[in-house]
C-alpha cells in the first residue's frame, strides 16, 4: 500500500508534491528567486567563485602559471553565463563518489579521469595544463562564503524590487488621498482627526529608512585560507602579496557582457580581512535584521488596513468567480493582508534565527551554519511572497468616502483637544479641566460644544473661528505632509 503511495506521489505534479509551499502552491510567484538560492544557484556561484580564481591567479606572474589567453578567458566566462540545471546535476553526480560538494565543482571543471569526469577544460590545452591551481590554496568556505554573498548580492535585489513597488503604490495612494479626512483611534478610542493620505505617507517614509538600511549593508567575502592566515598561499609563493590579491578578487567588479577579456575581473563584494575559516557573518545577521525590520513595519500596515476594511474605511473591489466564504456568500474577505501578515511572521521566525545563529562558530570552525545557511532563500522566499500580496491587496483597496464622514461626524468630542488649546492661549483657568469634565466619556454633539463655547471668555472671532470648526476640517497639515512624502 504504502509503495503504491509512494508511485504514485512521484508520478504526481511537482508542485503538488513539494514539502515546501514555496516550492509547491507557490512556486509561480517565486520564480525569480529559485535561481537564485536552490541547489543549483548554489553550484553556479560556486563554478564562478572558482573560475574568478583561476583566472586572476593567471595574472600573478607565477613561472607555472602563464596568462590565459583571451580565448581561453572567453571560454571559462561562457561556462559561467551559460551554466545550466544539467551541469548543475552532472556536479551532482560527481558529489555521489566524493561526498563533498566543493570538491565536486573543481573535479567538474578541471576533470577527473578516475571518476570518467572530461570536465570544462577538455579541448583546452592551456586550461589543462593549469588544472591544478583550480582551487588552489582554497579551502571550501573560500568558495562557499563568497557564493553566499553572491546569492545575497542577486537575492536582495529582488527583495528591494518588491520593496520599491510598495513604496510607490503607498506613495501615489498617498498623495492621492493626502486630503481624505479620517478620525485617528488611539487606544482604540476617538481621537485628533488626520487624512488617510497622511497614514500611508507615515508607512512610506518607515519604509524608506527600512529600505535604506537594507540597501546599504555591505556584502562581505574572504579568500584566505583554511583558517584565515594564508598559510598555504604563503607556503607555495612567499613573495606573492596575497591579502592584496585577494581583496582585488573579491573587490573588483564581476565580468558583464561587454567586459573586455583582456580586463581584470573578480567578485563585485567587499573584502572581509579577518576571519576564522568561515566569514564571520556579522553582515549577514546586520541585513536579515534589516529586512526583518521592514517586515515588522509591513506586518503594521497589514493589520492596519485590515482595521480599516473591517471599519468599512475601505471597500476592496470583486473579481468576478471569486468567493469569499463557503457558506456566507456576501464576504469580500481582507485574505491578502492576512497572507501577508502570516508570510512577513514566517519570514521574520527564518530571519531571526539566522541573524542569532550564523555569527557564532566554535572555535575556528563548526559546520552547524551550513545546513541554516541553505535557508537564506526560504527566509527571503516568505518576505517576496508577502510582498506580492501587500501589492495585490493594495491595488484592491477602493475609499468609502460616506464611511469615513460619518465616523467624522459621530465623534466631535475631538474637537475638545484644539477648545482648551484655545483657551489656554487666553489664559483661561483650568482649561483641560472644563473640557474633560464636558467631554470624557460622555456622547459629545455639535451644539453642545458651540454652547461652551459662546460662554468662554475669549475673543468673539476666536469663538466665530472654534464654531466653524468640524471634525472633518480639523486636521492640521496632515495633507501637506501627505503631499510631501
Amino acid at each position: 500500500m504504502q509503495a503504491h503511495a509512494d508511485a504514485s506521489l512521484a508520478a504526481a505534479d511537482a508542485a503538488l508534491t513539494a514539502l515546501s509551499p514555496l516550492d509547491g502552491r507557490y512556486t509561480a510567484k517565486l520564480a525569480a528567486l529559485r535561481p537564485i538560492f536552490s541547489e543549483y544557484g548554489f553550484m553556479h556561484r560556486r563554478v564562478q567563485v572558482e573560475l574568478t580564481w583561476f583566472e586572476r591567479l593567471s595574472d600573478l606572474g607565477l613561472p607555472e602559471f602563464a596568462p590565459l589567453s583571451a580565448a581561453a578567458r572567453a571560454h571559462l566566462r561562457r561556462v559561467v553565463r551559460d551554466f545550466s540545471p544539467a551541469d548543475a546535476a552532472a556536479i551532482k553526480a560527481i558529489e555521489k563518489t566524493t561526498n563533498h560538494d566543493v570538491k565536486a565543482v573543481e573535479y567538474w571543471i578541471r576533470g577527473h579521469a578516475e571518476l570518467g569526469v572530461p570536465g570544462v577544460f577538455a579541448g583546452w590545452p592551456e586550461l589543462q595544463r593549469a588544472g591544478e591551481f583550480v582551487h588552489f590554496a582554497c579551502t571550501s568556505e573560500d568558495i562557499n562564503n563568497t557564493s553566499h554573498a553572491l546569492q545575497l548580492q542577486a537575492g536582495r535585489a529582488v527583495l528591494l524590487q518588491g520593496l520599491d513597488a510598495i513604496i510607490e503604490r503607498l506613495r501615489d495612494a498617498a498623495h492621492a488621498w493626502a486630503e481624505q479626512p479620517m478620525l485617528s483611534r488611539t487606544h482604540g478610542q476617538t481621537a485628533s482627526p488626520t487624512t488617510v493620505g497622511k497614514e500611508l505617507a507615515n508607512v512610506v517614509a518607515r519604509l524608506q529608512t527600512a529600505r535604506a538600511r537594507i540597501a546599504a549593508v555591505p556584502l562581505l567575502a574572504k579568500m584566505n585560507g583554511a583558517v584565515g592566515n594564508y598559510n598555504a598561499h604563503l607556503a607555495a609563493y612567499p613573495q606573492v602579496d596575497w591579502e592584496a590579491f585577494a581583496r582585488s578578487v573579491v573587490e573588483t567588479p564581476a565580468p558583464g557582457p561587454d567586459t573586455p577579456p583582456d580586463a581584470p575581473i573578480g567578485l563585485g563584494l567587499t573584502f572581509q580581512p579577518y576571519s576564522i575559516q568561515i566569514e564571520p557573518h556579522d553582515y549577514m545577521a546586520e541585513l536579515f535584521d534589516a529586512v526583518a525590520r521592514s517586515n515588522v513595519i509591513l506586518i503594521d500596515l497589514a493589520r492596519d488596513v485590515w482595521g480599516y476594511i473591517s471599519l468599512g474605511y475601505f471597500k476592496q473591489k470583486l473579481k468576478a468567480g471569486e468567493i469569499g466564504s463557503s457558506t456566507m456568500p456576501h464576504k469580500v474577505n481582507p485574505i491578502d493582508f492576512e497572507n501577508a501578515e502570516g508570510n512577513l511572521g514566517l519570514a521574520n521566525a527564518l530571519l531571526r534565527h539566522l541573524s542569532d545563529k550564523l555569527p557564532i562558530s566554535r572555535w575556528q570552525r563548526d559546520l552547524t551554519d551550513s545546513t541554516v545557511l541553505r535557508n537564506m532563500g526560504v527566509a527571503l522566499g516568505y518576505a517576496v511572497l508577502a510582498h506580492q500580496s501587500l501589492l495585490t491587496g493594495l491595488g484592491k483597496l477602493e475609499l468609502n468616502a460616506a464611511a469615513l464622514a460619518a465616523d467624522l461626524d459621530a465623534a466631535w468630542e475631538v474637537l475638545a483637544e484644539p477648545i482648551q488649546t484655545v483657551m489656554r492661549r487666553y489664559g483661561v483657568p483650568g482649561a483641560y479641566e472644563r473640557l474633560k469634565e464636558a467631554t470624557r466619556g460622555q456622547a459629545v454633539t455639535r451644539e453642545a460644544l458651540h454652547a461652551l463655547i459662546d460662554g468662554l471668555p475669549i475673543p468673539e472671532a476666536e469663538k466665530a473661528r472654534l464654531r466653524a470648526l468640524t471634525p472633518a476640517a480639523y486636521t492640521g497639515q496632515a495633507a501637506r505632509l501627505a503631499q510631501r512624502i
